[in-house]
């Protein structure tokens, strides 16, 4: 959601926040500001509606922004439409305190209500100035000082938040408060920063620290000092990101969204080494023993959007290789089921950011009953990371792009390797098979290489779609899970109304929607199944349907019914998903473009969805 960039040290803030604003442009926003101190001169404060290219207009890209001291925003509208007059920075009427805010605070009606009764004027519809104006209340009526000041603050806003905050009195200086939504700190050679994702200071430091919830800290030219809520000093460790900034940057490609399509045989394969030695699976890093893994008797898959959808792949890999019993459930709805959790159950969160607020809720929420988690996230130190039990930890690198597509393959692959792990740990696979099954994987990144040398021909059938206006995704099985994938990704880069059908369910009622020129894409590469979905091909195609298939290498004889095939590589029907999805990501992508979309940043979205 919103993103925020802070800076203390002795360069010019401005451009490095817009610079590292610019870094968090994927998150989704809908206006822009900064506010820089110099000295003890008064702060400027600069914001706007729109892109962060109309504030760097504004500023010559920061040049024309006096001072060494500095925070920034860019807003997705919550409370209020986006204006600049809703835009962050928000300042207290004599500029007291400044602040910025990422995430909802729930009780902002309440305190709005309490500080008017106290001659505060608001200026804005948002809750933001709340917050702003409640710390600038307890600053003056009872702590002349930041960190108390801020706690007082905590103890009475109900809600997610991280903010950076800054006062007049402290002119050199930023603090952060959070709760729930994400924040880093970064430190080097005598500077500090502070952003809601990585990205933003990567470019200049990998030394972070991570801010707990309900924490706060104090920044200053090179330090951090950290407090808890009763405003007591705290050591918090420094741990080193090892991306680097080039894997930030889209070298070369048009777009990021291109660019991490074609790194995914690489962060597959890296995911797979991570866990893999000698052929023989080892969760020394997760932190699951074989032990654990035989006591567990049902496993729930936990997550949202691209993550759900590998929950529902891993479901039929999980049910087919052991005993286990695997329910799969949406995190916004997981957290508010009134059921009985199976007391020897692990309940695996998915998420990519590791921040994702109702995924996180569900966490907390298996935690609270005594059930065992594992989190399966992509960014180290994030909360899930450090809330969970065990963590298998993805190496995908940053993506950037919203649509996720080396994030969600990178999942895919290390379920795939939690199950077998599960299997030979419970003694439910023989010795031969599950070295069959580990052969198998390590072919998925060479088969993903094999596939993206022949995207010129999807190039060439995505140009018939551009103007489809309805689609529609068919499958069974793995098949099935795959194409809920395919729909959402044609949905939300290129704005196609698009939906996902177990292919059996047809007769139920979608067939209903089938007529002249409806465009079905259908996965076929479940062995057991491929007649029984290329019948559900031929009724949608006797009805008007255009039909393209998604196939394994041999099946040329859908090219009977289907209008375009595109083959992939043979693999075991387990893992086939890892295959098949490439081509409907690249469809997708080509089918954006074609209608000159902004891929890497689609309306309305954002990357990591850290509110409710």
């Amino acid at each position: 959601m919103c993103g925020i960039v802070g800076y203390v040290g002795t360069q010019q803030a401005a451009p490095i926040l817009i610079d590292g604003l610019s870094k968090l442009e994927y998150r989704g926003y809908d206006s822009a500001g900064i506010a820089v101190r110099d000295g003890e001169n008064e702060p400027e404060i600069i914001k706007e509606k729109g892109k962060l290219k109309v504030l760097a207009e504004m500023t010559n890209n920061g040049k024309a922004v006096v001072g060494c001291c500095g925070i920034g925003h860019t807003r997705w509208a919550t409370h209020g439409e986006p204006s600049a007059v809703n835009a962050h920075p928000h300042a207290s009427d004599d500029l007291n305190v400044i602040a910025v805010h990422n995430g909802i605070i729930e009780n902002y009606q309440e305190l709005r209500e309490k500080l008017e009764k106290h001659g505060y004027v608001f200026k804005s519809q948002t809750d933001t100035e709340v917050a702003v104006k409640l710390i600038d209340y307890y600053y003056k009526k009872y702590a002349p000082l930041p960190v108390e000041a801020i706690a007082r603050s905590m103890v009475r806003i109900r809600g997610s938040y991280a903010l950076c905050i800054m006062f007049k009195d402290y002119p050199g200086e930023v603090y952060c408060a959070r709760k729930d939504s994400p924040m880093i700190i970064g430190i080097a050679n005598g500077e500090s920063y502070v952003a809601s994702d990585v990205p933003a200071i990567l470019k200049y430091t990998r030394n972070v620290y991570y801010i707990g919830n309900m924490e706060i800290a104090k920044l200053e030219q090179g330090n951090v000092t950290f407090f808890n809520i009763d405003s007591e000093v705290i050591e918090k460790p420094l741990t080193e990101i090892r991306w680097d900034a080039e894997a930030a940057e889209k070298g070369g490609y048009e777009h990021f969204m291109l660019k991490e399509i074609h790194e995914q045989p690489k962060v597959v394969r890296d995911t797979i080494n991570s866990v893999v030695h000698e052929g023989v699976v080892h969760f020394d890093s997760v932190n699951l023993t074989d032990d654990e893994m035989k006591e567990i008797e049902q496993i729930y898959i936990v997550a949202c959007g691209s993550a759900y959808h590998v929950g529902v792949a891993l479901q039929y890999v999980i049910e087919e290789l052991t005993s286990l019993q695997v329910r799969v459930e949406l995190a916004s709805e997981f957290r508010y089921r009134k059921m009985q959790l199976h007391k020897k159950s692990l309940v695996i969160v998915i998420s990519q950011s590791g921040e994702t607020a109702d995924t996180l809720a569900a966490l907390r929420e298996a935690r609270d009953n005594g059930i065992k988690t594992l989190g399966i996230v992509n960014v180290v130190g994030s909360t899930i990371a450090r809330e969970a039990e065990n963590v298998f930890y993805t190496l995908a690198g940053p993506e950037i792009s919203v649509a996720t597509t080396k994030a969600y393959s990178c999942q895919l692959v290390a379920g795939y390797l939690l199950a077998l792990q599960f299997a030979k740990a419970r003694g439910e696979i023989e010795e031969a098979r599950y070295q069959e099954l580990i052969e198998e994987i390590f072919t998925i990144p060479d088969k993903i290489e094999r596939i993206l040398e022949d995207k010129e021909r999807i190039q060439w059938y995505s140009n018939k779609l551009v103007n489809v206006t309805d689609s529609f995704f068919i499958g069974r099985g793995i098949d099935y899970a795959i194409g809920m994938e395919g729909s959402l990704k044609l949905k939300e880069i290129s704005y196609i109304h698009s939906e996902a059908y177990a292919a059996g369910e047809l007769k139920h009622g979608p067939i209903s929607l089938i007529e002249d020129g409806t465009i079905v894409i259908s996965v076929v590469t479940q062995s057991n199944l491929v007649e029984k979905t290329i019948s559900n091909m031929v009724e949608v195609k006797s009805r008007g349907a255009k039909v393209m298939a998604v196939t394994t290498m041999g099946n040329y004889y859908l090219e009977d019914t289907a209008e375009f095939t595109c083959y992939v590589p043979k693999i075991d029907n387990l893992f086939a998903g890892s295959l098949s999805v490439i081509p409907l990501q690249l469809l997708s992508y080509y089918v954006s473009i074609g209608k000159g979309y902004d891929v890497d940043k689609p309306r309305n979205l954002a990357k990591s969805v850290t509110v409710e």
